[in-house]
């Protein structure tokens, strides 16, 4: 081990403070109340000394399992396993405690040792990229910028440059905090609320990792759909600032938008018809009264501070896209919602531009593995194939995704809209006919209901929730429910 005190002398040693690590575990084996201020972010792998990480560790299990972490049950930890000897005798843990400083100081100690750990893993990670970018037959120059922001984006958000193997105690925990959130919400939503009740309460809202793809026909209202939930994540979001000053989503959520179909002008446009409840058509003509304007002012002074972010590059390729969406993340501290229009607009650079099926299964595995890996739900727009046209039920179904296969198997949820009015509309009698009559009635009842078709749900059931959806405003919103 070091001397006392030694922060990072020499050039080709990676910087540590094995005096700093040292006082912690006194700290924490005196007082383990101290234990509790530290926050979530410290791990065993952030000690620069193995022993000390390992000592760490037998700390966290102990107060974990509400027991006394203190020198005599650590020797008799250690003593079990044979280590004792490997971290300096029983000795070494009274002396520790011996030295500890005011238990208080605990999270200074903390913040230091993770510090250290991080540019650690820095310096490893510079090394590395010099090394591959020294390589004639390495990687071109764009990948290993893509290669070097994700580990910097990994090392950002997780302290670590690589996860590895995790204990299964911590996935036990995360599912316990999940079915804890939802119990907070009356056992209905445990994810992202997408604002609208029953979609919700049959999802359990819009869940981290996960891959929902929204499909449906043109002129269905996917854009609309997707841009309403976009607005109501963003419109709720509220966030908290913990001990470390990092940002926590505590309501609604951050929100990235992917539009590769629309100008960010036409989505804004949308946006701002929905909220002031005036038509697009005329906010596009400014065909409206003072009045309506003074409403249109206080949507977008309330809109503009909204955490919506909008990303108009059309044809992005999927990598770039990637890069993007972990910059924003890490710009924000933390996104809680990925909104892609749409899937088939989303290009990989050529590499399987003769075979459209593999181009978008490696789009759907790359959205999967970004879901994954910035712990956000990805809501990603697909189109379906014309055979539903040539159905007398047009409901859609899982086989009318188009270049299905990838979509279905690596999709976590497959939704698709349906508007029953929008075929019936196309069928109008001639007027004053009894048919006309029925016809009309028909329309009175479905022009103003939607519905969003649940095909898939690898964690829940499949059905249909109704919707409402007003023409006008392109908006979606919950079913009007009439009591009798």
């Amino acid at each position: 081990m070091d001397t006392l005190g030694s922060v990072a002398p020499a050039p080709t040693q990676m910087p540590h403070h094995l005096d700093a690590e040292r006082r912690l575990l006194g700290a924490l084996l005196f007082d383990n109340e101290a234990y509790h201020r530290l926050g979530d972010f410290l791990l065993p792998a952030h000690f620069y000394e193995p022993v000390h990480g390992r000592i760490f560790r037998a700390i966290q299990v102990k107060i974990a399992n509400n027991e006394l972490a203190d020198g005599v049950s650590l020797r008799d930890h250690f003593q079990q396993d044979g280590a004792l000897k490997e971290i300096g005798g029983a000795q070494y843990l009274f002396e520790l405690i011996r030295a500890a400083p005011d238990p208080a100081v605990a999270p200074d100690y903390a913040k230091i040792i993770y510090d250290l750990a991080l540019k650690r893993d820095l310096m490893r990670i510079g090394g590395e990229i010099a090394l591959e970018a020294s390589l004639a037959a390495g990687p071109e120059a764009r990948a290993l910028i893509e290669q070097a922001e994700e580990r910097l984006f990994s090392l950002a958000e997780h302290g670590v440059r690589q996860k590895g193997f995790i204990p299964f105690k911590n996935a036990l925990q995360a599912t316990l905090e999940s079915a804890l959130a939802a119990m907070k919400n009356d056992g209905k939503i445990s994810g992202v609320a997408s604002g609208l009740v029953d979609l919700d309460q049959k999802l359990g809202g819009l869940h981290k990792s996960d891959l929902i793809i929204l499909a449906g026909r043109p002129s269905m209202g996917k854009t609309a759909l997707a841009t309403n939930i976009a607005f109501n994540v963003a419109k709720a979001c509220r966030r908290e600032t913990d001990s470390l000053g990092r940002q926590k989503t505590v309501e609604g959520g951050v929100v990235a938008f992917f539009s590769l179909e629309m100008s960010a002008e036409q989505l804004s446009t949308r946006l701002l018809a929905d909220y002031a409840s005036l038509s697009s058509e005329a906010i596009r003509r400014g065909d409206f009264k003072n009045a309506d304007y003074e409403r249109l002012i206080d949507a977008v002074a309330e809109i503009e501070a909204m955490p919506l972010h909008i990303d108009e590059t059309g044809g992005i390729m999927l990598s770039a896209l990637s890069t993007r969406a972990r910059r924003l993340h890490r710009l924000v501290h933390g996104l809680d919602l990925i909104v892609i229009d749409y899937l088939q607009l989303i290009t990989t650079g050529g590499k399987y531009s003769d075979n459209r099926v593999q181009e978008v299964t490696e789009i759907t595995k790359g959205l999967k593995a970004l879901a994954k890996e910035l712990n956000v739900p990805i809501l990603a727009l697909s189109q379906l194939s014309r055979q539903v046209e040539n159905r007398e039920d047009k409901r859609p179904q899982l086989a009318d995704l188009r270049e299905s296969g990838s979509i279905e198997q690596d999709a976590d949820v497959v939704m698709f809209v349906y508007r029953e009015a929008y075929y019936l509309e196309r069928t109008q009698p001639r007027l004053g006919t009894p048919e006309h009559d029925a016809w009309q009635q028909d329309m009175d009842r479905l022009e103003r209901r939607a519905e969003v078709i649940i095909g898939k749900q690898r964690h829940g059931p499949i059905g249909t929730v109704e919707l409402q959806f007003d023409a006008k405003y392109t908006r979606f919103s919950n079913l009007e429910r009439r009591s009798f």
